[in-house]
């Protein structure tokens, strides 16, 4: 195997590997919107003083759009470039119309498909922020707002906004360590 063909299958399964993750976080995405924020039925937060107010409940489905828009984003960034390398890498008689797809076949240049990556990764952090975004204010919506200090939408919400941040700081530098080599 060629280093070319190497360098170009490395990015291939990274690119499959974004949209898969981007594909089970739309996924919760669309779970989450599905959801009705203000259920009557909510009886886990019994403190009307920690009532979340509409403003919280305008925020989750904000932060819903926001998220599904970055994945699909990213996806379709992941997607068309995917789509070059294979065109990049097959030649013109492999495919069953040689003539109608013959302008199609072109080399990808390293820098682009490098900051074409990079766009996508930031699509998907960016998604991943705003879906964490969102988890919070179901946390407030479910078991009470934060400015009430309600002690169970703390334990939900702490590990969070600590948990997601330190997994995406750890992917952001594998990121950047693959985008210099």
């Amino acid at each position: 195997m060629s280093s070319s063909s190497s360098f170009t299958t490395l990015h291939i399964t990274a690119l499959d590997a974004i949209v898969n993750v981007n594909s089970l976080f739309t996924l919760a995405v669309f779970i989450g919107l599905t959801w009705n924020p203000n259920d009557p039925q909510n009886n886990l937060n019994p403190d009307p003083a920690c009532a979340p107010t509409a403003a919280i409940a305008e925020n989750l489905i904000a932060f819903h759009v926001y998220s599904f828009s970055s994945f699909l984003f990213s996806s379709l960034i992941a997607l068309a470039l995917k789509q070059a390398i294979r065109l990049s890498r097959s030649s013109s008689t492999s495919f069953h119309f040689p003539h109608a797809v013959e302008f199609l076949v072109a080399h990808i240049n390293r820098t682009a498909l490098r900051v074409g990556m990079l766009v996508s990764g930031v699509g998907s952090v960016s998604g991943c922020g705003f879906l964490m975004l969102a988890l919070v204010n179901v946390a407030q919506i479910k078991l009470g707002t934060l400015a009430c200090g309600s002690s169970h939408t703390f334990a939900a919400v702490v590990p969070l906004l600590i948990l997601v941040p330190i997994a995406l700081l750890i992917y952001v530098s594998l990121v950047l360590y693959a985008f210099t080599r």
